[in-house]
């Protein structure tokens, strides 16, 4: 008999306040900075889903290539009972993996988002009987504590969004992944891979505009919630490689001078003329680099799967 349960870890106003902290301290640095997991509204989930389906944009394309021609190989490498996703959303391409992993017991999605979870723990006790669901309202990247469930346990970490975090904050997440882990248990991880820069550009920077629109929407959830008069239409958007880092940086550049107030904040800040503003980092990997960092964080590297471009990866880390 399948299961549903929901458990939030994540206060009800910690999603305010931090949006507050964040803009806060990201209008007030220098250079200016917003983290991209504000661009995660309504509209935003909805501009994201667009850009998977654009031509230019491969990885989500990539990665359910690797998860639909490889789940019985990761399945075999590790027979977990207890599947682990962070960042679960909609769950659509760990079907692949539920269905590959025979003695799975309990499914534990985590995300912010609880009409996500909602909506996807429901279908999937339908569609899978026999699966229990435990979902977690929760931000895994603020420390994170997982239900009593059998082992051993797949922590999977999809679509490349450890990318998103700067080198020090990857590290500190890995060195958290670990400690989630007892030892034989195993992270299975998506990275975008280095690639032609022409490609990466405009994967970020699409033809028909669906990144601009996704990456200015940033703007209208701060003047949302925090009733600032951010005017999206008075910036334009960039997406830059920046070769010595490895990594896709978004950005919003200011077209004329101009202020902006945060009435929430008491804030008014100044962008002067072409200042830009990064909203996104989107770091690239190579193989030697990935194994090094899950090494670092008490990882052994075991499994490495590409999709036939080798655009994008999958690595499958036992805890040591």
């Amino acid at each position: 008999m399948s299961a549903f349960r929901i458990t939030r870890t994540l206060p009800e106003d910690a999603t305010a306040a931090a949006l507050r902290a964040d803009v806060l301290h990201g209008l007030t640095s220098d250079p200016k900075a917003l983290p991209p997991k504000w661009f995660y509204d309504a509209r935003g989930s909805d501009l994201f889903e667009q850009i998977t389906e654009l031509p230019e944009y491969y990885p989500t394309r990539a990665e359910r290539e690797i998860l639909a021609d490889r789940a019985g190989e990761i399945a075999a490498a590790l027979p977990a009972r207890t599947l682990i996703e962070l960042g679960s959303g909609s769950s659509e391409k760990t079907r692949y993996l539920i269905d590959a992993l025979p003695g799975l017991h309990t499914y534990v999605p985590v995300d912010v988002s609880d009409s996500a979870l909602v909506q996807a723990g429901q279908a999937l006790i339908v569609e899978r009987p026999g699966l229990d669901v435990h979902a977690l309202i929760a931000d895994f990247t603020a420390g994170l504590t997982l239900p009593e469930t059998p082992g051993p346990r797949l922590l999977a970490f999809l679509g490349g969004t450890i990318g998103n975090l700067l080198p020090g904050e990857r590290a500190a997440f890995l060195a958290g992944a670990r400690a989630l882990l007892s030892p034989g248990d195993a992270l299975l991880l998506g990275t975008d891979l280095v690639k032609d820069e022409d490609v990466l550009v405009r994967a970020y920077d699409d033809a028909a505009g669906v990144t601009a629109a996704f990456n200015k929407n940033v703007l209208s959830v701060v003047n949302r919630e925090l009733g600032a008069d951010f005017d999206p239409g008075a910036f334009d958007h960039v997406a830059l490689w920046d070769a010595d880092r490895e990594w896709i940086e978004m950005r919003l550049r200011s077209r004329t001078a101009q202020t902006v107030k945060v009435p929430a904040l008491d804030l008014a800040v100044d962008f002067a003329a072409g200042e830009e503003m990064r909203t996104e980092v989107s770091a690239k990997f190579r193989r030697e680099g990935v194994n090094g960092e899950l090494a670092a964080a008490g990882l052994e590297p075991a499994r490495w799967w590409t999709d036939g471009k080798e655009r994008f990866a999958l690595s499958l880390s036992v805890a040591r």
